[in-house]
């Protein structure tokens, strides 16, 4: 999933909410925004798919501290059955709808941020974007700020809703699909929240309902509807959602930029991050209770992609030149690509949800769009193959030569279609749900629908372009 924020500011920390009563857990699905506020939900438990227990925490490393308010005595009398629960769920539930997470334990804060409103022009607190990201079906996508956090549809484009916090700026929002539960972690000169904190807020109550705490300051964090997975500098912690129960620890070189994609289709948990050594990228299989490592650049890693099922990783490396695709099952190298001959810095790759394209954003300020030839197979259990190449009588031709003798430039696959943004600005893309369509985000609050040709490529057509800081744009 694409997402970029802002270099850490260092500033004081802020007080973080604390637990203040003992609640039951809590699921709110987006469906249930127009029911009764007070009805309970609880959730059947979800099957560990990494029995194997995790690795034990020394207490001089990063500890990681639980704010748990459900004690092992409480009671869940009165909440229904895991039977009555999802036949709940499939009646509220519109059929298009996306399964709601699972709950998570309340921690109601003692004295939750202020939600307050600003004016888009208020000049005694400019507004200033701390992080940009899209959910995890690029439908939607977020905006941490220096006020707050807003959500935005992607298409149609509109601004769905906004939380500006009294003097709290927030760096991390991390979505679950589209329902209420977000995760929000402190960020800019003036943080909401602590930045070792990250915060499970509830949108429908408006509060925080959990929250996780560490020794250092939180990078970025992931969702799936069983995990909730954070990124440290050198550590990635895996947890439950049900109870924030802690599943894995993984440790991994210094990574500034916390680098981590998880898989989202249902079934099994893939996590790829980098490994331990420059240039490696570490591959969790948890169904399978495997871990692979491939060598996949020479410098470090910039920038990761996994596909929505979890069988194809995007890699590219500090040079920013060559992208490569890999299997996440054996870890083969399926394709190489090319961005460019110039060093750059990779802010995004993104997978096309049928994988037959791959979008790249740089700050040389041009997206590219990039053909995938890769054999998927018939099921999402088949281990994706390099397509074989169409033309193979070229290895016969008087021409064969050239391709062992020239440099390897020469015959690099490039991009079928490109969009030219501005130079040196950050970008992040995705693929649009409309056919053949890119959707890029600008850290100066630009918004670009594109669309491109399968067949010619070329030159990228601009669909619409908005500023979503600038209300007068929309």
């Amino acid at each position: 999933m694409a997402a970029f924020s802002n270099p850490p500011l260092s500033s004081p920390s802020s007080p973080s909410p604390s637990p203040s009563s003992v609640s039951r857990p809590l699921l709110r699905s987006s469906s249930d925004r127009a029911a009764d506020s007070s009805s309970l939900l609880a959730s059947p438990p979800i099957v560990d798919p990494h029995p194997s227990p995790p690795q034990s925490i020394d207490p001089g490393e990063e500890h990681v501290e639980i704010a748990n308010s459900l004690q092992e005595s409480e009671s869940y009398e009165g909440l229904p059955s895991p039977a009555a629960l999802r036949s709940i769920l499939d009646s509220a539930a519109p059929a298009t709808s996306l399964p709601s997470p699972p709950p998570v334990l309340a921690v109601p804060p003692s004295s939750p941020p202020r939600v307050v409103t600003y004016d888009d022009d208020d000049d005694a607190v400019p507004l200033s974007l701390l992080h940009l990201s899209f959910n995890q079906d690029h439908g939607c996508f977020t905006a941490g700020t220096n006020r707050g956090f807003r959500i935005y549809n992607c298409d149609p484009f509109r601004e769905i809703f906004r939380r500006d916090f009294d003097g709290g700026g927030i760096g991390v929002v991390e979505m679950l699909f589209r329902c209420n539960i977000l995760a929000l972690v402190g960020g800019g000169p003036n943080p909401c929240f602590p930045p070792n904190k990250v915060m499970i807020w509830d949108d429908h109550q408006s509060q925080c309902i959990g929250e996780l705490s560490f020794r250092s300051e939180v990078l970025s964090v992931r969702l799936r509807r069983d995990r909730i997975v954070v990124v440290l500098d050198q550590n990635i912690f895996v947890y439950n959602f049900t109870d924030l129960k802690l599943v894995h620890q993984i440790e991994t070189v210094p990574n500034p930029k916390g680098l981590c994609t998880v898989s989202q289709h249902q079934g099994s948990l893939v996590l790829v991050c980098p490994g331990g050594q420059k240039g490696q990228v570490r591959i969790e299989q948890y169904g399978a209770r495997q871990t692979k490592f491939i060598m996949a650049h020479d410098s470090r890693i910039a920038c990761l992609a996994l596909s929505q099922d979890g069988r194809l990783i995007a890699t590219a490396s500090s040079k920013g030149t060559l992208i490569r695709i890999f299997s996440s099952v054996d870890g083969e190298l399926l394709q190489e690509v090319r961005r460019g001959a110039d060093r750059a810095e990779i802010y995004s790759l993104a997978f096309s949800s049928d994988m037959h394209w791959l979008a790249v954003s740089s700050d040389k300020g041009t997206v590219h769009v990039f053909s995938l030839k890769i054999n998927l197979g018939l099921t999402v259990n088949d281990k994706p193959r390099p397509a074989p190449v169409p033309n193979a009588s070229i290895s016969n031709s008087h021409l064969s030569f050239i391709k062992g003798v020239l440099p390897k430039y020469f015959h690099s696959e490039w991009s079928v279609a490109q969009f030219r943004l501005q130079e040196n600005s950050q970008y992040v893309t995705a693929f649009g749900h409309q056919k053949n369509t890119v959707v890029i985000l600008g850290i100066d609050g630009s918004f670009f629908r594109c669309q491109f040709d399968p067949v010619t490529g070329g030159e990228m057509m601009q669909l619409e372009c908005f500023n979503f800081l600038n209300p007068e744009s929309l």
